[in-house]
């Protein structure tokens, strides 16, 4: 697993739209990448709906789910729970393997990393439980003085 101190890693990928997008493109501004393992699941819903709700409260920060899932499944997720942030398809399982969070099943570990705007690793959630996880989130943002007020 990605270790605190550890760089953004260089990643091309795609979102749930098709574009490519590079996962150092997130540098600027501080990031939270989010890992779960299946789109429309009941965990995986409550988690990505607690951040939806909480969008508002992450100013100027980038928010990113990603899962082992395809466009069509994520465009699917979006659409049913208004979801207002970056779905990452991560089908070929590269990002997964990078941060060391796959699991042995082909899913993504339920595990959350928090960068800075310089893409500095600055904490890592190795275990999470996806209820109001996205609070939990926010106060670790505010304690490493990332969020804007």
């Amino acid at each position: 697993m990605l270790k605190v101190g550890s760089e953004l890693p260089d990643i091309e990928t795609i979102d749930h739209n098709g574009n490519k997008v590079n996962l150092r493109d997130f540098i600027g501004k501080p990031t939270v990448i989010y890992f779960y393992p299946m789109d429309d699941t009941p965990g995986c819903t409550k988690e990505a709906c607690s951040f939806r709700d909480n969008m508002h409260k992450f100013k100027g920060v980038n928010v990113v789910g990603v899962s082992t899932q395809g466009i069509e499944s994520h465009q699917k997720f979006i659409k049913k729970y208004n979801l207002n942030f970056t779905l990452i398809a991560d089908k070929d399982k590269k990002v997964c393997k990078k941060f060391g969070v796959l699991k042995p099943s082909g899913f993504a570990k339920r595990t959350t990393f928090i960068f800075d705007e310089k893409g500095i690793l600055r904490f890592v959630f190795p275990e999470v439980n996806p209820e109001g996880h996205a609070e939990e989130v926010l106060d670790k943002l505010k304690e490493l003085k990332l969020l804007k007020s």
